[in-house]
């Protein structure tokens, strides 16, 4: 049961008070299974291959120089995920983060990260000029050539006023879109229609500031008058609301519009409140699987992409087959979208699809297509939004993480050619390797599908059936699938997210009464009620 604001203030208590018990009580575990893998790693053969690659890159390599790297964002498995790429490719790296509560994040006991700094977080009050004197003050003291940053989404615009200032102020080069490139992407209504003016298809959208503009949406005037009797309509007129601002409230909320009658319509959209200074988007609804992608551009070219299929909450992610029809389309929407927007495109792009289901079934499966085809289904996905940030899809890079980081450093005036020194083919496409099913979270899993199951059981929820399928799940996601934070040669981060940060942010919780509906393991997000 996920509890909203109008929950029993004990249940929030008591939902907080078990996770902190529930990680006291795996606390000996999780540690013995850290030092074990402390243990063990330099007598593995993934350990071996990294500290092997990093002694030969910096001693045999005529073309190779570490390079010093700043990256921004590590308390999140996205940014752990860059800096150890970084890493295992023989750079040094610099990490560094917001702290909440002076809480330290997981990335800040990573062995990829040589040194952490703690950054000031913008506020509404003080703005973000200390957050961007913070970046250039590292920047400078370091001596850093490449900043990455990792922001999650309530810091992407003030990284685009950092990349700015950086680019004015130091020699440094940022993998970051300019203020108004990000401010573009990053707005719901702004991104739709910057792609339509490219030419791309996108889904019928409407910026609304108002329950007369919302009504005026769903019930043209043509059929306005005949509006309070009408039923429900199908799913080609149906419309989801959503919140142009961080509304954690609304966030899941997936009502389709209209309701069968005006009456709740107009209901529904006064909850809602729309307001110009509360700007929400009406979105024609497509019935059909959700898609993520995660795209690296520099200079307008796409140098690694991913896509995923995707959900309102994602904690397990499974890249499509790059050969896919589906994932070529995306992969060939994302290019013509870098390149009709121009050589200044440089920065992390992730659009999020929707696709009809029938057509999804299909594509995912179809191997090996013409491009004819390919371009006849980029006409059937719909781009929903954007995110002007490394999506935590990144993950499912980090087996070509030497390739990975040969791309991010291409933005470098000199940097070692691909080929060189590690025998990678020039300009080829970063890609997902095939042979891993998938990445999850232990900690997200081990309370969603093993101890939540169990008290459905109890409620009479699901059956026992139910129970044992998700225990099955669970099992197989331990025994082959991977966790998104948790190295064997690097396991301290994994450790300290759920022995130090999250109990630490639950206990905080208790003591400003700041009640949560659903918390995201990779992203360190509580989501708000």
């Amino acid at each position: 049961m996920v509890l909203t604001s109008h929950s029993p203030t004990y249940l929030h208590v008591l939902q907080n008070v078990s996770l902190i018990l529930l990680s006291i009580s795996l606390l000996p575990l999780c540690t013995l299974i850290a030092i074990l893998s402390r243990l063990i790693s330099p007598y593995l053969k993934t350990s071996r291959h990294i500290q092997h690659y990093r002694k030969w890159r910096q001693a045999s390599s005529s073309t190779f120089r570490p390079r010093t790297i700043l990256v921004t964002g590590v308390g999140m498995s996205k940014g752990l995920n860059v800096a150890r790429t970084f890493y295992r490719a023989g750079h040094r790296v610099i990490g560094a983060d917001f702290e909440p509560y002076l809480i330290p994040v997981c990335g800040h006991f990573s062995t990829s990260i040589d040194k952490f700094y703690r950054l000031s977080k913008p506020t509404s009050e003080a703005g973000s000029a200390k957050h961007v004197q913070d970046l250039i003050d590292i920047i400078n003291k370091e001596g850093v050539e490449l900043w990455v940053p990792c922001s999650g989404i309530a810091s992407g615009i003030e990284d685009g006023e950092a990349a700015e200032a950086i680019s004015k102020e130091t020699r440094c080069k940022a993998v970051q879109f300019n203020l108004t490139l990000t401010e573009t992407l990053h707005e719901k209504h702004f991104f739709i229609d910057n792609t339509r003016n490219l030419g791309l298809n996108v889904p019928d959208t409407h910026l609304v500031t108002s329950e007369t503009e919302s009504l005026s949406v769903l019930y043209p005037e043509k059929a306005r008058a005949g509006a309070a009797g009408m039923q429900a309509q199908d799913d080609n007129c149906r419309y989801i609301m959503k919140s142009i601002l961080l509304d954690d409230s609304n966030r899941s909320n997936m009502t389709l519009l209209p309701l069968p009658t005006l009456r709740e319509t107009e209901a529904h959209i006064k909850r809602m409140n729309p307001t110009p200074f509360r700007p929400f988007v009406l979105q024609k609804f497509i019935r059909g699987p959700e898609y993520c992608t995660h795209s690296l551009i520099i200079g307008g070219k796409v140098k690694a992409f991913v896509a995923c299929p995707s959900a309102e909450l994602l904690m397990h992610y499974t890249p499509l087959p790059t050969s896919s029809a589906l994932s070529q389309a995306m992969l060939l929407y994302t290019t013509l979208y870098a390149k009709k927007t121009g050589n200044g495109m440089t920065g992390h792009f992730s659009i999020d699809f929707l696709v009809e289901e029938q057509v999804a079934r299909e594509a995912e499966t179809r191997m090996g297509v013409q491009e004819s085809e390919v371009r006849e289904l980029m006409q059937k996905i719909y781009p929903i939004e954007c995110n002007p940030r490394v999506h935590t899809a990144v993950v499912c890079l980090s087996d070509v993480c030497e390739d990975l980081a040969a791309a991010y450093l291409s933005i470098l005036p000199d940097h070692e050619p691909r080929g060189v020194a590690n025998g990678h083919k020039s300009e080829a496409l970063v890609v997902p390797q095939p042979g891993v099913l998938g990445y999850y979270w232990i900690g997200h899993d081990l309370v969603t599908r093993v101890l939540l199951p169990i008290l459905s059981v109890v409620r009479s929820e699901i059956a026992v059936g139910d129970m044992l399928r998700m225990w099955m799940e669970f099992v197989e996601h331990v025994l082959y699938w991977r966790d998104g934070t948790w190295e064997v040669w690097d396991p301290w981060p994994a450790w300290w997210l759920y022995a130090g940060y999250w109990p630490g942010i639950f206990l905080v919780s208790l003591w400003e009464r700041k009640w949560w509906s659903r918390c995201n393991v990779s992203t360190n997000k509580m989501f708000g009620c």
